[in-house]
């Protein structure tokens, strides 16, 4: 191993390099690579981290410089702050020397949804995102920072809090005609400048990532490609970064010059880009987006049609305030989701899977009626070449689509990617948040309301009714001599006949009442806005129901029930509790009385 002053001009980097304390450079440099690849080891004994590991090109040599501080197997994470095979390509051979079971590939969910398709066998995924993005190591902790979009959605850059080495993946990088492995001075900025003009979407996201690194007390850089950074060159590299314009030379698309076109291009791509990042809510960024498009395009409104991750077609259609429902898409539009790109490119050269008129292979023009023209973006998985979802724009009158046209068109489609794809994620996460509150306030065998759910609600309604809102009562039902069903035919069949008796139960209330399982084979419900006389008659109606009812069980058993049910109406101020206990007190009347009967308390 070898140590050398980070300030020095030259390195041996035929051997590792000591960057900071316990922080090894241990990479390989390419011959005539402008694009060199850096990796980097956290020495901890036998919690050591690798970061980037790198490729096939490179990891024999990275191997032996390892070996020169630690053995391989000290190796317990291995960092990968994106997906691309420039730094993971190797990862088929570390999961072959790999031979503990507590390693582990440290990454964000985004990555890992392509990494897991070099198929490893023995490195299980450790997300940023699920832990907090924090790692404790036992002299240091690792904090994961979140600079989404710069390169990718997941992008994530690591700060070592001991030594103040920012691990920075792609921010920072450069081209490096002659490989240095230390920025000598400010000058090196020259060579990121076209690296993040090329690689960067907008200033914006880059500004964005650079905000959040800023809150951590960076003394040194160690980025993927071109030179480390040190302590004096950090403050300024990163102001001059936040003055770049990012992405400029791919507005052009090698058909326009004008660069007053090219400017304006890049402010509304600009505009899009500060909505995707400042606006949480889709029905602001399709109004945004919609303001935006409208000055390049006669643009009367523009539809969204995407297909979440359990395969519901959602449409957000207009300003994506109003939703549609799968069956509301038209068919047409709701059949192009799911095809392949070679599918929507179709099999004339020029026409889409429909016939219309294709362009740059990208979007077609669709006529519709009475000659309405619109445009198709077709908006495929990054991970694939499956289309996901689409972007339908209504034209206000027909236009010719010239190279202009073609040029901001094409450029819309990224943004309008990652809107929708987010929006996905969102409504995603949504629907398991919904699906985690229902399963906490349902009773997961009968599918009714739980106890929980009923102190929380109904006590909202007791203090509504105080108030002056709508009157409430209870009625709690009890099924007669259930404990000899169970003892004869056992508790499957029991909880069979309550899963039905709920079915019943949710027939026959109103929309507004709230049907709960109290607990075994006792049920309550609560009527909103009953009378005395309103409980009466629902309760004897419930309980002739439930004595006629022939329940039909597995193999063909027949089983009859009958239910003793308690009523009160809910007095001014009376706690749940109490009329909770009224209620129960009702219903042993009716027991005492020889079941099957219903009592409304007095």
């Amino acid at each position: 191993m070898h140590q050398t002053d980070p300030n020095q001009r030259r390195f041996d980097t035929d051997h590792a390099i000591e960057i900071a304390p316990r922080v090894w450079w241990v990479g390989h440099v390419l011959a005539d690579d402008p694009f060199q690849c850096h990796v980097y080891l956290i020495e901890q004994g036998d919690q050591s981290v690798l970061f980037d590991p790198g490729s096939r090109l490179t990891f024999a040599t990275t191997l032996r410089k390892i070996e020169e501080i630690i053995p391989f197997s000290a190796i317990r994470y291995f960092v990968c702050h994106h997906q691309d095979p420039d730094i993971t390509a190797c990862l088929p051979l570390i999961d072959e020397l790999v031979d503990r079971p507590d390693a582990v590939l440290v990454t964000h969910w985004r990555a890992s949804a392509l990494l897991r398709h070099y198929a490893l066998e023995r490195l299980p995924f450790w997300l940023v995102d699920e832990h907090d993005w924090r790692l404790q190591l036992p002299d240091r902790e690792l904090r994961f920072v979140f600079t989404p979009y710069a390169h990718f959605p997941g992008a994530f850059c690591t700060f070592d809090a001991e030594t103040g080495v920012l691990f920075s993946s792609d921010l920072f990088g450069g081209f490096t005609e002659t490989p240095a492995l230390m920025a000598e001075d400010i000058g090196y900025f020259e060579a990121m400048r076209p690296f993040h003009e090329h690689y960067i979407p907008s200033r914006d996201i880059l500004v964005h990532a650079l905000d959040q690194i800023a809150r951590h007390p960076v003394r040194l850089i160690a980025p993927q490609h071109g030179s480390i950074i040190p302590a004096p060159l950090v403050g300024p590299i990163i102001e001059q970064l936040r003055e770049l314009d990012c992405g400029i030379y791919l507005f052009a698309g090698g058909v326009d010059t004008d660069i007053r076109r090219l400017s304006r291009l890049n402010r509304t791509l600009g505009e899009i880009t500060r909505t995707m990042l400042y606006c949480r809510d889709f029905h602001d960024i399709a109004a945004r987006l919609l303001e935006v498009v409208r000055r390049s395009l006669p643009v009367a409104r523009i539809d969204y049609y995407l297909e979440l991750a359990d395969g519901e077609v959602l449409g957000l259609v207009a300003d994506g305030q109003e939703q549609q429902r799968a069956e509301q898409v038209p068919a047409w539009l709701r059949a192009l989701l799911g095809i392949s790109r070679a599918r929507w490119l179709g099999d004339t050269a020029g026409r889409c899977l429909h016939g219309h008129p294709m362009h740059d292979e990208r979007f077609c023009c669709h006529t519709g009626d009475e000659g309405a023209m619109s445009l198709l973006l077709p908006l495929f998985a990054r991970e694939g070449e499956r289309l996901e979802a689409i972007a339908h724009i209504h034209l206000e009158h027909p236009i010719e689509i010239g190279a202009h046209e073609r040029q901001l068109i094409a450029q819309l489609m990224v943004p309008l990617q990652v809107v929708l794809e987010r929006e996905a994620i969102y409504r995603s996460i949504e629907a398991e948040r919904t699906r985690t509150y229902q399963r906490s306030i349902r009773d997961s065998l009968t599918g009714l309301f739980n106890r929980f759910y009923m102190q929380d609600i109904i006590e909202r309604q007791c203090h509504a009714q105080d108030r002056g809102g709508p009157q409430v009562a209870a009625l709690m039902l009890d099924l007669d001599h259930f404990k000899r069903i169970n003892d004869h035919h056992g508790h499957p069949v029991g909880d069979a006949l309550l899963r039905q008796v709920a079915t019943l139960l949710h027939g026959s209330i109103r929309d507004g009442d709230v049907p709960v399982r109290f607990g075994g084979e006792e049920f309550i419900l609560f009527l909103m806005d009953a009378s005395a006389e309103q409980g009466r008659t629902l309760a004897e109606r419930l309980r002739a129901r439930i004595a006629a009812h022939q329940f039909v069980l597995d193999d063909g058993l027949e089983l009859r029930l009958t239910v003793s049910i308690g009523g009160a109406l809910r007095r001014p101020g009376e706690p749940l509790d109490a009329l909770v206990e009224r209620a129960d007190k009702a219903l042993y009347t009716a027991k005492q009385a020889g079941r099957n009967r219903a009592v409304f308390a007095g």
